[in-house]
């Protein structure tokens, strides 16, 4: 089983240790999110470890599409398929239903999808997504729900809350029925519960009230960086997160900028998953400590510095943004490659010194610095 171990504590935020089959997981986190169990922009196995990756994130969904989480589960599960020894969290379709709502139909029992790659005809419930992601038999399986959109009316809202709770103890007791199975890879596979309720704040509560009676083996909140404003996010996580309970992990899903992931650790969150770095790597957006760099300027087409000065990912070991430019806008592969180690690599960093900061005693101050040595960088939506 897994255990949660608080060891500091600074305010409301947390360093903790969680202890899982596939290792232990040092929170606060950032996930890296691998979507079809690879991360976009040429990333291998070996590179996760050079950028000191802690957990890689799959999609159910995408697997479940391709190659098929039946031939995954035939080669040995995910963590064997791509050779990565560490935890895996596997999301559990649920997102797919906001995502691909021009696709999908939701019923009590679950949601018919069509396939965005060929059409095909999919149904997917609680019972489907925790027979998936126990195929794929990672260390954390999401539970299915529904994600609403943040401007969708209270009683659209209410009425999906309820029915993701009534979703949640259908893959709690399917889960339990998984791991007691011959056949199952992962007999300790952990479930996560996803709090949902978009920006009104008594169903965030009532619902996160609810789920914690299940007693599960941590909690996420679900529908935030779908719409709202940040002030929105920080507030429903302001009324949301204390009625989680603190001895298990919290995971805000789906978040975020830098600045979210800072403002979120000050509010008990402690594990956190984004495209970001590596969408906006591809695209040659890159984060520093002194704000973000597009290396399509032309002011950098002469400049032989690395990416950040002191920094030491692969990229800002060897090459310089010169070099680096002319590999984006020659379309060349390790362009993007290079840029999206950089991100990650800052990302997986600014955990560590978050996790330094609040052993310090000192995490206010932290945040404080890092934002206005950031502040001249944007929030960078889907480019």
């Amino acid at each position: 089983m897994a255990a949660y171990k608080i060891l500091n504590k600074d305010g409301r935020a947390k360093r903790a240790e969680f202890h899982t089959v596939h290792g232990t997981i040092q929170t606060p986190v950032f996930m890296n999110v691998g979507t079809a169990a690879a991360i976009k922009g040429a990333v291998s196995t070996e590179d996760l470890y050079q950028i000191k990756t802690q957990v890689e994130l799959s999609n159910t969904y995408h697997l479940h599409i391709r190659p098929g989480d039946g031939l995954i589960h035939e080669l040995g599960g995910l963590h064997q398929f791509m050779v990565w020894d560490r935890p895996i969290l596997t999301d559990s379709g649920g997102f797919q239903v906001f995502s691909l709502a021009k696709l999908r139909q939701i019923k009590e029992e679950g949601v018919h999808f069509h396939s965005h790659v060929d059409g095909r005809k999919i149904f997917m419930g609680p019972e489907e997504s925790m027979r998936i992601q126990s195929n794929l038999a990672s260390t954390i399986a999401m539970a299915f729900d529904e994600c609403p959109s943040s401007v969708a009316d209270r009683k659209y809202v209410q009425n999906s809350v309820d029915r993701t709770a009534r979703w949640l103890l259908r893959c709690k007791q399917e889960m339990h029925r998984l791991n007691s199975l011959e056949r199952t890879i992962n007999k300790e596979q952990l479930l996560f519960g996803i709090n949902q309720g978009a920006i009104y704040e008594d169903i965030r509560r009532n619902h996160a009230k609810q789920i914690v009676e299940m007693d599960l083996d941590g909690y996420a909140v679900g529908g935030l960086a779908v719409g709202e404003t940040h002030e929105e996010m920080y507030r429903i996580l302001d009324v949301t997160v204390p009625n989680l309970p603190e001895n298990k992990p919290t995971y805000l899903m789906g978040v975020g900028t830098p600045a979210n992931i800072l403002e979120a650790v000050d509010r008990g969150v402690d594990f956190f998953d984004c495209v970001y770095p590596t969408r906006n790597g591809r695209h040659g957006h890159l984060y520093t400590n002194q704000g973000k760099l597009n290396l399509f300027n032309q002011k950098y087409a002469k400049d032989t510095r690395p990416i950040e000065e002191g920094c030491n990912c692969p990229a800002c070991r060897r090459y310089s943004r010169a070099y680096i430019r002319h590999l984006l806008k020659a379309k060349e592969m390790l362009g993007m490659r290079l840029c999206v180690l950089h991100n990650l690599y800052f990302y997986n960093t600014m955990m560590e010194e978050i996790r330094e900061a609040i052993e310090a005693g000192r995490y206010q101050s932290y945040k404080e610095e890092k934002l206005y040595g950031m502040k001249q960088m944007p929030i960078l939506h889907s480019i």
